[in-house]
């Protein structure tokens, strides 16, 4: 383990021991963290209960929980990871669908009017930017559209991989690059709007973005048990669907 992955972790569980008989830490995929945040804030005035959330990139996520973070539900980008948590005996429940995303080309700079894919093949178009495909399933989304679009070997050597989706963000509204994709609920952010232009691409050129969550493993005495059954459901309430579709999920 290395240093900065020992701090991350120890500084989890400092969090988590805050309230250990009540905190609960959620697990939270980059794109999903600006609506995390009104979720988290209904969550507790309804419960009356705390949490924390910690985001990354669902595969970043995934290696920490295989090595034991002390999380108690995983909101993922994709259905692959929690699939894979589940199948390894990380929770006694199937993952279920909270949400499907959207992929955007978004820039700082480039008009909307000529903002398109079959625009990156230009020469002035010095550097894209691309969440990590190996880790963020909205980079995968991203490399699949420049697949069917016979795009991806032309540019490739362009491509600047983020290592989330949240740095790939940084490097769009920055103008560190000219374009680059990014999920919906991103660009629709209080955080993020007006900060450039973009264009929703057709969901028909990559694979469809299921979001899924799960909830991690407790012992029967965990005091976090109840409160983390409370919370995943709660991800599946009417309240929390109308938050989901404010940020542009489906």
């Amino acid at each position: 383990m290395n240093i900065q992955r020992f701090f991350l972790l120890f500084s989890v569980f400092l969090a988590g021991c805050s309230k250990p008989s009540e905190k609960i830490i959620v697990a939270t995929a980059a794109n999903v963290q600006y609506v995390m945040k009104e979720i988290k804030a209904e969550f507790e005035k309804e419960a009356g209960k705390e949490i924390d959330i910690v985001v990354g990139s669902s595969g970043k996520l995934t290696t920490q929980i295989r090595e034991g973070a002390p999380f108690d539900v995983f909101v993922s980008a994709d259905t692959k990871y929690p699939e894979e948590i589940f199948k390894n005996g990380g929770s006694a429940e199937k993952p279920k669908v909270y949400a499907l995303g959207s992929l955007v080309l978004w820039s700082k700079n480039i008009p909307k009017s000529d903002l398109n894919i079959d625009s990156l093949a230009n020469d002035k178009i010095k550097k894209i930017a691309v969440p990590n495909p190996e880790t963020a399933p909205y980079g995968e989304a991203a490399i699949q559209i420049l697949k069917s679009k016979n795009l991806f070997d032309k540019i490739e050597k362009r491509l600047v991989f983020g290592e989330s989706i949240a740095q790939t963000a940084q490097y769009i509204t920055s103008g560190n690059v000219e374009a680059g994709f990014n999920a919906l609920s991103i660009v629709l952010s209080p955080e993020m709007k007006d900060k450039g232009n973009y264009i929703i691409l057709d969901s028909t050129d990559y694979k469809p973005i299921e979001q899924a969550a799960i909830l991690l493993n407790h012992s029967q005495d965990s005091p976090k048990k109840a409160t983390s059954e409370q919370f995943y459901k709660f991800l599946y309430s009417k309240k929390a669907k109308a938050i989901f579709q404010k940020y542009g999920y489906k």
